[in-house]
Parts: C-alpha cells; sequence; structure tokens
C-alpha cells in the first residue's frame, strides 16, 4: 500500500530541503523537479499516479522557493545551472537514493539534465520537457530572430534594477502573466494559481530568480564554488542515459521541436512525445507526464 504524502525538511548540501514525499520506500525512486514560476504543487496529479504504483516519489522545492532554505547566510543566493544540478546531486545523496529516474521542467528540467550529462551513473534515467535544457552561456549573447527574443521578455526586464524591483513588488502579478501567456489553451483557477503563490514569498525568492536570469547571459558572475561544473557544461556535453523528451505543443516559450532535433543530444534517446500542452506540462497532464516516467522504465 502507498504511503499518504509527507512534508518535511532535509539538509543536503548549502540547502535545507522541503520536499514532500510519497509512495513506497524502496519502491522505484524518482525526483520531480518544478521550474520557474511554479512550485511543488505542478507534480500533485503526477505524483498521486506513480505512488499508485508504488513507487518512492520525491518532490523538492528549489532553491528560492517555498520552505527551502538556505543552510549558511554567506552563501551565494545563486540561481545558475550548475548551482541547481549540485542542488539535485546532494539531495539524491542526502535521501540514500541509488540511482533514482529523475523528471523535470524549466529549471527542474535543466538541474536534471546537467546531473544526468556530467553524473550520468547518478540517475537511472530522465524526462525532459523541452529537451536538452543545458545553457550555452558563451552563445547567449548573439541576437537571435525578433519574434525569437520577444519570447525573452520576462529575462531581460530582469537583467536592470527596475525589473529587480518589479518582480520583488509584483511578483504574483509576473507569475500569473507568464503562466498564462505560456500556456494558452491551459484555464487553470484561481484556487489552482493560489496554492502556489506562497511559494514565491521565499526570502530569497527574488534575489535566486534575478541571479539565474543574469548569470545565463553572463552579466553577473557565479557562484565560484561552482565554475568547474560551469567550465564542463560550457562543452555542452551529450546526455548519455536513457532519455525520453517531452514538448508541449502549445508551449509559446520553448515551441515544440522535432525528434531529430533533440537526437544529438541525447544518443540513447528512447522516445520523444508532444502532449496537448503549454509549457507546465505536469500540471497540464498528469497523466501523460507519469506514463512518461512509467514508460521509461519498462525501458530501462
Amino acid at each position: 500500500m502507498a504511503a499518504a504524502k509527507e512534508s518535511g525538511r532535509l539538509r543536503a548540501g548549502v540547502l535545507d530541503v522541503a520536499l514532500e514525499r510519497s509512495g513506497r520506500r524502496g519502491g522505484p525512486p524518482v525526483i520531480l523537479l518544478h521550474g520557474f514560476p511554479y512550485d511543488a504543487r505542478a507534480y500533485d496529479g503526477v505524483a498521486e499516479l506513480l505512488a499508485a504504483e508504488g513507487a518512492d516519489v520525491v518532490v523538492p522545492y528549489l532553491r528560492g522557493y517555498g520552505g527551502t532554505r538556505f543552510a549558511e547566510a554567506a552563501t551565494v543566493r545563486s540561481g545558475q545551472q550548475a548551482a541547481l544540478a549540485h542542488d539535485l546531486a546532494e539531495l539524491i545523496d542526502a535521501l540514500g537514493l541509488d540511482s533514482p529516474l529523475v523528471a523535470g521542467y524549466d529549471w527542474g528540467g535543466r538541474a536534471a539534465c546537467v546531473v544526468a550529462a556530467l553524473w550520468p551513473r547518478r540517475v537511472c534515467g530522465l524526462v525532459t520537457a523541452n529537451g536538452y535544457n543545458v545553457q550555452d552561456i558563451a552563445g547567449s549573447s548573439a541576437p537571435r530572430r525578433p519574434e525569437l527574443e520577444r519570447r525573452l521578455w520576462y529575462q531581460y526586464y530582469l537583467h536592470g534594477e527596475r525589473g529587480a524591483h518589479g518582480l520583488a513588488t509584483y511578483r504574483s502579478d509576473y507569475a500569473r502573466l507568464l503562466w498564462r501567456e505560456w500556456s494558452p489553451t491551459w484555464d487553470f483557477s484561481d484556487a489552482t494559481f493560489a496554492a502556489t503563490t506562497p511559494s514565491f514569498d521565499n526570502p530569497d525568492f527574488v534575489d535566486v530568480v534575478v541571479h539565474s536570469y543574469r548569470h545565463r547571459f553572463g552579466l553577473v558572475a557565479g557562484d565560484p564554488a561552482y565554475q568547474p561544473t560551469e567550465d564542463a557544461l560550457a562543452r555542452q556535453p551529450p546526455i548519455t542515459v536513457p532519455t525520453l523528451v517531452l514538448d508541449g505543443a502549445y508551449d509559446t516559450v520553448q515551441p515544440q521541436r522535432k525528434r531529430d532535433e533533440h537526437e544529438p543530444h541525447f544518443p540513447a534517446l528512447v522516445d520523444h512525445r508532444v502532449l496537448d500542452t503549454g509549457h507546465n506540462m505536469p500540471q497540464e497532464a498528469p497523466a501523460e507526464f507519469a506514463r512518461a516516467i512509467t514508460d521509461l522504465w519498462a525501458a530501462l
């Protein structure tokens, strides 16, 4: 019988991680990683389905979200990709999990991709929304076509202090606008959105988010502790673990791509699927997202 969902905190690396755990301890382990600007609520439906199948399901709050806190005041409030990846690797260790499957989208997908790329023995498989989420920081200064640049307004807004102050003042309004823009066919309710907004009240939310969207463009330095990892990521390493890639048919921030566009990054690509969703795939289509995980397990 699956255990009821439990909420708790766990010291992992530089963080005291707030997390939710459900399912059967000793079952197939899976870590589900949310994106920006979302939180663990994005996986409520997915976690319930996987727990019912006997999986050991862990859903953490990323740094800067919900109840997750930095253990030390002096730690850099970094949102860079290497920091997210180390958070995930250290959480796997702290939980004592043996090669979990990792799944994520947006920031969470980035953490999962980086761990799978650099430390493939740490995980058994990867489900990643939007494919290869490893940032090419060296190439970030190259302009794109105007219709693509327009999609990134929310990132450019945070490059200046006006935007940082705007995020601090209007964080829920900012998030709601992105939910609507990125998932134009998802008719989420006020109650659904309100269930996530407390996560944005985390005292480190603004600093971590602003740092993330500046660092990825080379506008600010990263945490020196993660520089070796960033150096490794600059080589854009392939992801060699068994992987299932998801795209959203109506995702306006990361438009869907064809399988052959994903394949060069994933030598062990098991499948590519397009879901009838926008950007927030697990919350918009929990059954399909959960099925991707169980199908990947079956293929391992």
